[in-house]
């Protein structure tokens, strides 16, 4: 199962540990997420600069999402609800 994330962004499913909101006010532990996936250069932003509104934590890489979290969840796990 794969997962748009936004701006034409797929990723396997299984690669995804967390869904973060990203909408203001940002909470520390998620800001120090993004901050060490940026120094470690693990962050992939593929929103528009300043309409990230979900960080996805992922295996390997960390990305900025312009799709709110709540949305990416409902896609992330839409199939258990109707199995």
């Amino acid at each position: 199962m794969y997962v748009h994330l936004g701006n034409n962004f797929i990723i396997a499913g299984e690669k995804i540990i967390a869904v973060l909101n990203y909408a203001a006010p940002v909470s520390e532990d998620v800001k120090e997420i993004v901050e060490i996936a940026e120094l470690e250069k693990k962050m992939v932003n593929i929103s528009n600069n300043g309409k990230e509104k979900a960080v996805v934590v992922c295996d390997d890489r960390v990305y900025l999402s312009p799709i709110s979290s709540v949305t990416l969840l409902k896609r992330a796990f839409h199939h258990y609800k109707e199995g």
